[in-house]
């Protein structure tokens, strides 16, 4: 069955209610993965972590959650992405439940980096149900609704994390959040997929080699590189910086980080629907799509330049810029590697580009917590921001000739795999 016939099979509500649930699902990886670096400050005061030891749990979570993207998304494609999702969201939700009994360094260690293993299915599985299920023309949109959940889902956790943690002390949010996610298993228990979205790869399936030799593969894992090193380095970051920075009180730095986080995501639903839209009328979406890419990457390096250097307000100000620039390439993000992979290969792509791409979260709070210690000050760890930024228009723009989709040789021949362009762009 060809991607459009199994997006003609399901239907459009049907199509839609995946889509929904999926982004429901992301949602709730990012509440929960986000809900130690909202309690970063009180775990701080009532064990006694150090900055450098705040940095590393918080980059823990990416340890393992980089290096199981390359296996996870062999692993969509073969076995099924249904099944795969609904497994890491049981143990993830377990992961953040017990967070709330530790209190030793070692143990909530030990759990980030479980919640890492449980996190680590979902965009390859997320991906490859989009690509199969989802025509090319209506995938920005798709995108868009997908990273509204995963950027609403820091908002939620920030505000109703802050709310429960200054009322009943920060383990109360930890167990609520990780009962509430299995909640999603229900819903996701009901949904029947055609078999050719369940286990089976629809349309081409290429061979590893032909995906390695891509330079749109190495592209699209630079270029989120970049993007995940600013969203992580704010995602873990933020709500300490606004704490000790600017000194705002937990609840203060609730509702902030709340509204910032509500931006970023209303951005990456607008972008989604906007860029469908300019494809409608005949547009490449080739352009479409590069020229997101680029202009929000070159606005990432003034917002950092400006939160480490500006004054109060210009820096707090920037934030909010820097918020909708990348909700607003966030459709881009998956959306061009669905479109080049194709449903046969999206699994694993997206797999090799969240394995390279997520390295950032290894790096980038365990960096920045180390900055910290030496220097006191947020100051270079928002000019390292910067400058890994400057990367992001190296791979999305320039290592991309086309967002189109690829030419796939038969699994068992040696032919490569046609220039990005032999295809007709995506209408």
């Amino acid at each position: 069955m060809t991607e459009a016939g199994t997006a003609a099979a399901l239907g459009a509500r049907a199509r839609w209610t995946i889509v929904g649930l999926l982004a429901a699902a992301l949602f709730i990886n990012y509440v929960d993965r986000g809900a130690v670096p909202t309690a970063a400050h009180l775990i701080q005061d009532d064990l006694g972590f150090s900055p450098q030891q705040l940095g590393l749990l918080m980059s823990a979570f990416w340890w393992l959650y980089a290096l199981l993207q390359f296996p996870v998304g062999w692993l969509v494609e073969r076995f099924g992405a249904q099944r795969l999702l609904a497994a890491g969201l049981a143990l993830w939700a377990c992961a953040t439940m017990l967070v709330s009994v530790v209190h030793s360094f070692a143990a909530l260690l030990t759990l980030r980096l479980l919640l890492g293993v449980g996190e680590s299915v979902g965009f390859p599985s997320v991906s490859k149900l989009l690509a199969t299920v989802v025509p090319v023309r209506s995938l920005g949109l798709a995108n868009g609704i997908v990273a509204f959940g995963y950027l609403f889902g820091p908002a939620v956790g920030s505000l109703v994390g802050g709310m429960l943690m200054a009322r009943y002390g920060w383990r109360s949010s930890f167990w609520v959040f990780g009962a509430l996610s299995l909640l999603w298993l229900l819903p996701w228990s009901r949904v029947r997929l055609p078999a050719q979205a369940v286990t089976a790869s629809a349309g081409a399936d290429p061979p590893m080699r032909a995906l390695l030799e891509r330079p749109e593969l190495w592209g699209t894992s630079l270029g989120l590189f970049s993007v995940n090193y600013a969203f992580y380095f704010t995602l873990t970051w933020l709500p300490f910086y606004v704490v000790r920075e600017h000194g705002f009180s937990t609840e203060k730095m609730a509702g902030f980080t709340f509204l910032a986080y509500v931006v970023h995501a209303v951005s990456g639903l607008v972008a989604g629907w906007l860029i469908d839209r300019v494809v409608a009328r005949g547009k490449h979406a080739s352009l479409a799509y590069k020229a997101v890419m680029g202009t929000t990457h070159v606005g990432f390096v003034a917002c950092m330049v400006c939160i480490a250097l500006a004054p109060a307000p210009w820096a707090l100000g920037a934030i909010f810029v820097y918020q909708v620039l990348d909700g607003a390439n966030s459709p881009g993000v998956f959306g061009i590697p669905q479109i080049l992979a194709g449903p046969g290969a999206s699994g694993r792509w997206v797999g090799i580009q969240n394995g390279i791409g997520n390295f950032a979260g290894v790096i980038a709070p365990m960096l920045t917590g180390f900055l910290i210690g030496a220097t006191h000050h947020f100051t270079a760890a928002f000019l390292v921001a910067a400058a890994v930024s400057v990367l992001g228009v190296v791979g999305w723009v320039f290592m991309i000739p086309k967002v189109v989709p690829l030419e796939w040789p038969e699994r068992g021949t040696r032919d490569t795999p046609g220039p990005a362009g032999s295809s007709p762009s995506v209408a």
